[in-house]
């Protein structure tokens, strides 16, 4: 078992290694496939050679880790759509417009102005397509919500995902690629064409049963806040979620809880088992439990919308139903890593997407973690212990996210403990209840008792959650962390983890050797940050300027006090850059930076007169100058016009410096502008 445990640790290692590699390195795909098939050939004619002696062969191992990576590889190009001669990027594109029937796949949360769908390409201009796109509907008076498989046609032009336009801010357009949108368009509901709104794949109906749901609970009585926990609780939709009580879980160590995992999967499949008990008694009744259990849980994770943390936990929790009722002795390292064997064959890129590594890491670090915490202590009564437990497995679960976390979040909830002692022993109350309270409203036997309890129930464990977030000390905020660190921090968890079990000297000195290279890529990484900047920001309407000096940054802007406080820019910028200090300042007309003097130029247009001449002109705040006069009056060698200008403007001034070959710096097209 051990052996067969370490094989299948190194084989999911190698395809994750080729995972990685056809992610970073573009390679040409036939290449990695014809490759990968005669690696596999070989493999075959070599095991056929040597059966007897399979297992002194240092080569046949080589050879199946070489497998196992082009396999890897060649699955991950596989789900790569643009790849294809049907991609529509491959096609004949106008540009301008261009006519394209698509289907509704997913609905995203929506933004302040528009719905957002991501939708899958039928036809483009007139030829048959694939691919997938973002699609934006402007929302009107009256606004029109689309459903998953809808069929629609419009005529529009495909715009890029816009990139990060200012420093360390998330990548939503490489987000996006994971899912393989690589353009998106803006639709206005009178310019659209519904061709089709029939269901046609299993995503439509379980939208569909999903909206249904949704519609008898409001008939019910339910409100929009316990409305919109249920859909995250039991049905894996959480884009009706208030921004407000949304940052509450966050900020309380709760968020977890609302995306379903394997928390919740695990409740769902001890609720089913007790339900389908008395199958056992049937003849073949060993065999009909596991199959209906597992077919239970896949329409649930369908329900709940495949995302990366519920098809991994519905994929272990079926290899641990099918190995429970076959009566075969599961080791939960072996079942997870089994899981994330077929799941990354399938869906390579979840081995990218934050939910499935956060799911993965907690779960190791209750399974290795835990145990070891629960024995420093053993309570003598059940009412001690089973708080003690849910500690326990709270503390092991963060345990194993923290460092993930930190490196995505850049916070940590001091609290965590405390929020998740009362909500997680609560939960299987509510998701039971929530089960219940759905069957009968799908069944009009909904009783106004079971809509008034359960939605104090919700009401209360949102306002408990607000009240462990209001205590704002004990969230901490901005902690920088990079990938490197992260590296080390779970090198440190496992050598101490192996130093527990194995009390060893190889263990106690790689933990030490792990700690001192910690310290080590802090101090890299302050050395990294000592550099001064100067940063024009990108700021819609309004104007930011940062001076970066050591550990401390100045920012001239024209900002009111709240909107310097939430402004994501800014705080990005100081947890990338180790910022102890940022200083706030008003703006000013000269900026002087080592040898380069930036001259601000505001709506007064105020240029003429100057004693100097600046290296970089900075337009700010619509300027009405003739840019031909003040390139001719000052040469300078730059123009720089930040996000608070008019567009027709900009694009007026676009045209200038490209005939009076200047360079110019729009930030809302290149990003911010930095100088080292």
């Amino acid at each position: 078992m051990k052996l067969l445990n370490f094989t299948i640790i190194k084989l999911t290692i190698c395809l994750v290694i080729g995972i990685l590699l056809a992610h970073f390195i573009r390679l040409d795909f036939h290449v990695v496939l014809y490759t990968t098939i005669g690696l596999v050939f070989c493999l075959g004619v070599y095991w056929l050679l040597i059966k007897s002696k399979i297992n002194r062969s240092a080569f046949f191992g080589i050879l199946a880790y070489l497998c196992m990576a082009g396999l890897g590889m060649t699955s991950y190009n596989l789900q790569d759509e643009t790849l294809r001669p049907q991609h529509y990027i491959n096609q004949n594109s106008s540009d301008h417009y261009n006519a394209i029937i698509f289907t509704i796949e997913e609905r995203l949360k929506p933004d302040t102005y528009n719905d957002k769908y991501i939708a899958s390409v039928l036809t483009f201009n007139n030829k048959d397509a694939i691919g997938h796109v973002l699609v934006n509907i402007r929302r009107d008076s009256v606004p029109v919500q689309f459903n998953v498989d809808d069929v629609l046609y419009a005529k529009t032009e495909l715009k890029t995902i816009q990139q990060p336009l200012n420093p360390y801010q998330f990548d939503y357009s490489k987000y996006l690629e994971l899912d393989q949108v690589y353009h998106q368009m803006y639709l206005n509901t009178d310019n659209i064409l519904q061709l089709s709104d029939s269901k046609s794949t299993i995503y439509g109906y379980a939208d569909a049963l999903r909206t249904k749901i949704n519609l008898k609970l409001i008939e019910a009585g339910f409100k929009k806040d316990a409305l919109s926990i249920m859909n995250a609780l039991l049905l894996g939709q959480r884009q009706t979620i208030d921004k407000a009580i949304y940052n509450n879980y966050v900020d309380s160590g709760t968020i977890h809880i609302l995306a379903v995992s394997g928390l919740h999967v695990g409740i769902i499949l001890w609720i089913l088992n007790f339900l389908f008990r008395p199958l056992l008694y049937l003849k073949y009744g060993h065999f009909i439990r596991p199959f209906i259990l597992v077919c239970i849980l896949w329409s649930f994770a369908v329900i709940a919308g495949l995302s990366p943390s519920v098809t991994r936990a519905v994929t272990m929790f079926s290899v641990i139903s099918i190995a429970m009722h076959l009566k075969r002795r599961t080791n939960i390292y072996n079942t997870l890593v089994i899981s994330a064997f077929i799941i990354l064959l399938f869906k390579p890129t979840f081995l990218f997407a934050v939910g499935f590594q956060m799911s993965y890491l907690a779960v190791l670090g209750i399974v290795s973690v835990q145990p070891i915490i629960y024995r420093l202590w053993k309570p003598k009564y059940w009412i001690i212990d089973k708080p003690w437990q849910i500690f326990t497995v709270t503390l092991a679960a963060q345990v194993g996210v923290v460092p993930i976390s930190l490196f995505y979040f850049h916070q940590f909830p001091g609290l965590f403990f405390i929020s998740n002692l009362v909500v997680i022993p609560f939960l299987g109350l509510i998701l039971g209840f929530g089960l219940l309270v759905i069957a009968l409203a799908l069944l009009n036997a909904l009783p106004d008792f079971f809509v008034i309890v359960y939605s104090y129930i919700i009401d209360s464990l949102n306002g408990f959650i607000a009240w462990v977030a209001q205590f704002e000390d004990f969230l901490f905020r901005d902690i920088p962390f990079t990938l490197l660190q992260v590296i080390v921090c779970y090198i440190i968890i496992v050598a101490l983890i192996h130093v527990y079990k194995f009390r060893n000297f190889k263990w106690i000195a790689i933990s030490l050797i792990a700690i001192i290279g910690l310290q080590g890529v802090y101090f890299y990484n302050i050395y990294q940050t000592q550099h001064n900047a100067l940063v024009v920001f990108n700021k819609s309407r309004y104007s930011m300027i940062g001076l970066k000096e050591g550990k401390k940054m100045t920012v001239y802007h024209n900002l009111d006090s709240a909107k310097l406080k939430s402004e994501y820019a800014l705080t990005n910028y100081k947890v990338g850059e180790s910022l102890d200090i940022i200083i706030s300042d008003s703006l000013q007309s000269v900026y002087q930076y080592k040898d380069k003097i930036i001259l601000a130029i505001d709506s007064l247009s105020i240029y003429k007169g100057l004693s100097f001449k600046p290296n970089y002109i900075l337009l700010r705040n619509s300027p009405r100058l003739n840019l031909n006069r003040v390139i001719d009056s000052l040469k300078p060698q730059l123009i720089i016009a930040d996000a608070s200008n008019y567009k027709s403007y900009l694009k007026r001034w676009k045209a200038t410096c490209e005939h009076e070959k200047i360079p110019f710096h729009q930030t809302n097209e290149k990003g911010a502008f930095i100088i080292k």
